[in-house]
């Protein structure tokens, strides 16, 4: 319609960077993050009332993760390789089903070990196709120097719905139980796949015939060890992420059970965690630091301190600042890295660079959560938590010392040639 004359434009409703792609992954991600941490919280609580102890919740949590580590890497090739959208939306039905069974199965009886762990591994094979042709997706739809402001906006969603989801599902947890919960999840997933059927893939180029499975995974290897940023951040994080993930999926609900007063703590615990996360991404919407990594990783220091926190363990009130602080902090890394990777990784290998980084940052986390229960055994519980801490810790200062960590530069424009290498490695104005 052609506007009358002497009237205003009409205001666009959102940024041109804003567009159809990411206007759906974003609402599709706040959907399922709803539910997904939630379910986090359900699950736990679901082994500790069917009769379970801290190594049960451990070892359902290592059934996720252990099939994400098998086929992360068989992930990012497909992702690489099939339209993007199509391997989402499979991977959330398979997402929904397995949720849909956990649900039944705990809300109908006395759901068995061997069952949860069953369906909790089938949610984690769901994951590792998901992952990597999610990011593969979100950072081909867009571009240019609001890269890192798209990134922004995009976690501060998907934070802000995880903030909702881990209080929600607390609070749902303890006043209806966890089988609820994990069918709400399951419902979240089915939503997410219908609105992802409808993003448009037509924006990537083809990709040329030619190699199989195995040429596209060394092709991936050689990005991914061309840039020692790269992997010698996914190491740090391999490690961080397997104790914060152990500290948070076995020891935080059974101190919440044992100090903060069950899953209703808890879950405002993640919760502030969540809203620190939302906050980290809101200043990044706004600051935009030269040296990408060595802001971030600076900021990757205060993760340690919600293991600190439960090792006392501190007031509920107490582990609700710690945990937003370390949420707001750890979200500037979160922020940087995915700019990081959209300016440095070619397109038609983001998927695949993706498959790595995850499989590097969740490969330990399978064993962590497995041994979470024994260490507590041998250890005690207050030394697992502060040996997870000091952990966090170490690799973080030890990452500092790769240069390219402290002087990769921000740019305006992603790299756009095909292999990694000594000379294609150095962005022009980039590192020193």
């Amino acid at each position: 319609m052609t506007p009358v004359s002497g009237s205003s434009p009409a205001r666009p409703r959102r940024p041109a960077w804003a567009g159809r792609n990411y206007s759906l992954l974003t609402a599709a991600a706040v959907v399922t993050g709803l539910g997904a941490n939630g379910s986090l919280i359900a699950a736990a609580f679901a082994v500790l009332e069917s009769g379970g102890d801290g190594g049960d919740v451990g070892l359902v949590a290592a059934a996720r993760t252990l099939p994400l580590v098998v086929f992360l890497l068989i992930g990012g090739a497909v992702a690489d390789r099939l339209p993007r959208h199509r391997v989402m939306v499979a991977a959330n039905a398979l997402n929904c089903l397995s949720q849909a069974a956990f649900a039944a199965l705990v809300l109908t009886g006395e759901p068995r070990l061997w069952q949860m762990m069953l369906l909790t591994a089938l949610g984690g094979t769901g994951q590792a196709f998901f992952g990597p042709a999610a990011e593969g997706m979100l950072m081909s739809c867009v571009e240019g120097e609001q890269a890192g402001r798209a990134f922004a906006f995009f976690r501060m969603a998907t934070q802000g719905a995880a903030l909702g989801g881990a209080a929600l599902g607390g609070a749902l947890v303890a006043a209806v139980g966890p089988g609820w919960v994990l069918a709400a999840d399951a419902a979240a997933f089915a939503v997410a796949a219908a609105l992802r059927s409808f993003l448009d893939v037509g924006h990537i180029p083809p990709r040329a015939p030619g190699g199989g499975m195995l040429a596209d995974l060394r092709e991936g290897w050689r990005e991914f060890t061309g840039r020692p940023w790269l992997w010698a951040i996914v190491v740090q994080f391999s490690v961080a992420n397997a104790v914060v993930g152990a500290a948070e999926a076995v020891y935080g609900p059974l101190v919440a059970r044992d100090s903060l007063g069950g899953a209703g703590p808890w879950g405002l615990a993640l919760g502030a965690f969540g809203a620190g996360t939302v906050a980290g991404a809101l200043l990044m919407t706004r600051w935009k630091p030269r040296r990408l990594l060595l802001a971030g990783t600076l900021c990757v220091f205060p993760l340690a301190l919600p293991g600190a926190a439960l090792a006392v363990p501190v007031p509920a009130g107490v582990l609700y600042g710690v945990m937003f602080v370390a949420g707001t902090t750890v979200e500037v890394f979160g922020v940087s890295w995915m700019t990081a990777l959209h300016q440095e990784i070619p397109e038609d290998r983001l998927s695949r660079v993706s498959a790595y980084d995850w499989f590097g940052s969740v490969s330990l986390m399978p064993l962590a959560t497995a041994l979470a229960g024994p260490a507590e055994t041998a250890v005690g519980r207050t030394a697992a938590l502060w040996g997870c801490a000091a952990l966090v810790v170490l690799v973080t200062a030890l990452v500092l010392l790769v240069p390219d960590v402290r002087t990769l530069t921000r740019r305006t424009h992603p790299v756009t040639a095909a292999p990694a290498s000594a000379d294609a490695e150095r962005p022009v104005g980039g590192r020193g």
